[in-house]
């Protein structure tokens, strides 16, 4: 001690200063900064603050027993616990790390003791050796932490419906206001296929803010688009399914995910508009034409893949520079990349690598031989598709310039079998008896059969694009029919459409065009034919009543007028069996 002060410590031992800095003769003084960690206060003595003095009564050390950082000498360098360990266990050597130290009754140290408690599984007993075997993790002294209860293994969680509460429809808890997302996803390193038992588990009990704020969204969607019971609950364990299985618990969910829900008792089209109602899905489905266009050209060498692709995205998006495109339906480019991909894969094939490589004379030598519509469809999608590679500058001429298009032949209407349309006509299934009479009496099309609305038909007359139709009668009994089944089967959809499906009736959408036509095994088209040559016959090939009573234009409706003096259909070695000669 400072032999004035008598508080402070010296300023030097060695050699022997009697002063601290403070009382120097002369001063006090600014005492030096650390020698060791450059700290400029708490000076102790020897150029050394209280810190890192070895006798300072501060200085923080590792416990001499468990090696626990964070002890003082004023407790000889020992953490609570190991000073406890001193008065009841003798010191020895550990069977386990070899240190000469306390040794509790199982032969280990505290150190050992303390690793092999972290690493315990639930409901297992402590693996010393194996806790040990490549080293120890250090912790800090005199900390207070929870270990890690070993009770027994729970046996698996009940089946309860936690989705219901006595006080209303919904998770426990009341939905959050607004559901946080971040932007930024971390994106998966390695896909690992989720067990399917685990997941469900995890799915009975999950309660997160996804479900509780979709919560309120399912019950309007259920409310307002007549969902039964059951299709409500495979939409709530949807919505459990996909918090489980997500990536990140605060990012969107993608339409891909949704997709692989049926493997797990899950629904997609209903799962997906709930998702965009609450403005948490990324569609990241691929489009038909996409996945038909990447089948169909995976063989391809690269460059004429990408210059595929182009001429693909022009014809769907259209081009707004120079030169400047329409884009066109997607069943248009779909007829053209059909068309096109042969010759194609015929020239890769030949080893060829890019379609800058291709000739007018192989141009040629790559349609069809027949004629027909098939060389027609290849002319015409061969000059779309070098006309756009040459508009992009991808080729440096034009192989298909000058190439003459093949005429192709009318085709003439011919009558169905009687006999087939009557026995659809009396189907036992509602929908197809009344879609077969709307065409077989009134000549509609696939598409209007399908957009038909409820409130079109008033009072036994349909009105269809300006036109007034008076339903005959046995079109009448097959709509009371079907109106009548509609009910029953689906008596809360609030579909506006006449005809609607499993897949329709829950939502507001129409069935589509192929409905019921590939059930019922009959086509649409061919029906309306043979409905419209019927009417051609009785008027003796009346134009204007045609147009006016089928909505038929100038070329359609001569196409049918036509038949009147054609040799196939005038004939008695024409008719077709089960159809009779009009008079």
């Amino acid at each position: 001690m400072c032999n004035k002060c008598q508080r402070r410590r010296v300023a030097w031992s060695k050699p022997r200063v009697d002063f601290c800095y403070h009382c120097l003769p002369g001063g006090p003084f600014t005492p030096p900064p650390c020698a060791r960690c450059g700290s400029t206060t708490d000076y102790f003595s020897q150029g050394l603050c209280q810190r890192c003095h070895p006798r300072a009564p501060e200085k923080i050390g590792s416990c001499k027993d468990c090696l626990a950082w964070g002890v003082f000498p004023q407790h000889n360098f020992l953490c609570w616990t190991c000073r406890w360990w001193r008065t009841h266990y003798p010191r020895g050597v550990c069977d386990y790390c070899g240190r000469d130290t306390t040794v509790g009754d199982q032969g280990a140290c505290r150190l050992c003791l303390e690793q092999a408690r972290m690493l315990q599984e639930p409901g297992r007993a402590l693996d010393l050796a194996g806790a040990n075997k490549h080293g120890q993790q250090l912790f800090f002294a005199n900390m207070q932490f929870q270990r890690f209860n070993t009770r027994r293994a729970e046996l698996p969680p009940r089946r309860v419906n936690n989705w219901k509460t006595p006080g209303g429809w919904g998770r426990p808890g009341p939905p959050p206001k607004r559901l946080a997302l971040d932007e930024w996803v971390q994106p998966t390193l390695i896909d690992v296929e989720p067990d399917p038992e685990r997941l469900l588990q995890r799915a009975l009990i999950e309660n997160s803010e996804l479900t509780r704020y979709c919560a309120p969204i399912v019950r309007e969607h259920a409310e307002r688009f007549g969902w039964s019971k059951k299709q409500r609950n495979d939409v709530v364990r949807s919505l459990r399914l996909l918090q489980t299985i997500r990536d990140s618990p605060t990012a969107k969910i993608r339409a891909s995910d949704v997709l692989v829900l049926p493997r797990w008792g899950g629904s997609i089209a209903s799962a997906l508009d709930v998702l965009e109602a609450a403005d948490l899905l990324i569609d990241d489905r691929p489009r038909p034409l996409e996945l038909y266009f990447t089948t169909r050209t995976a063989a391809l060498p690269p460059v004429m893949r990408e210059q595929l692709e182009t001429w693909m995205n022009v014809l769907l998006g259209g081009a707004t520079s120079a030169p400047r495109q329409r884009s066109r339906h997607p069943l248009t480019v779909k007829t053209h990349l059909r068309s096109v991909v042969p010759a194609v894969t015929a020239w890769a094939d030949a080893g060829h690598q890019s379609l800058a490589e291709i000739t007018p004379a192989q141009v040629r030598a790559a349609l069809p031989e027949a004629g027909g519509s098939q060389r027609a469809l290849a002319e015409r999608g061969l000059r779309s598709l070098f006309k756009t590679l040459k508009a992009r500058k991808l080729i440096f001429a034009n192989p298909a310039r000058g190439l003459k298009g093949t005429q192709l032949n009318g085709t003439v209407p011919l009558p169905m079998d009687t006999a087939l349309i009557r026995e659809h006509l009396n189907s036992p299934k509602p929908v197809i008896a009344l879609a077969v009479a709307l065409v077989a009496f009134h000549a509609l099309t696939a598409k209007e059969v399908s957009e038909l609305l409820l409130t079109d038909i008033v009072d036994g007359r349909l009105t269809l694009d300006g036109r007034v139709i008076p339903l005959a009668q046995p079109v009448r009994e097959r709509l009371a029919r079907w109106l009548d089944y509609r009910q029953q089967k689906w008596p809360n959809t609030q579909n506006p459409y006449l005809i609607v499906n499993q897949r329709t009736a829950p939502r507001l959408m129409a069935a589509g065009r192929t409905y019921p036509w590939q059930q019922a095994g009959i086509g649409p088209q061919k029906l309306r034919e043979d409905r419209i040559l019927v009417e051609v016959r009785a008027t003796g090939g009346d134009a204007r009543r045609l147009s006016d009573l089928f909505g038929l234009g100038i070329e359609s409706t001569n196409r049918y007028v036509d038949t009147l003096g054609h040799p196939a259909l005038t004939g008695e070695d024409s008719q077709v069996p089960g159809t009779s000669t009009p008079t």
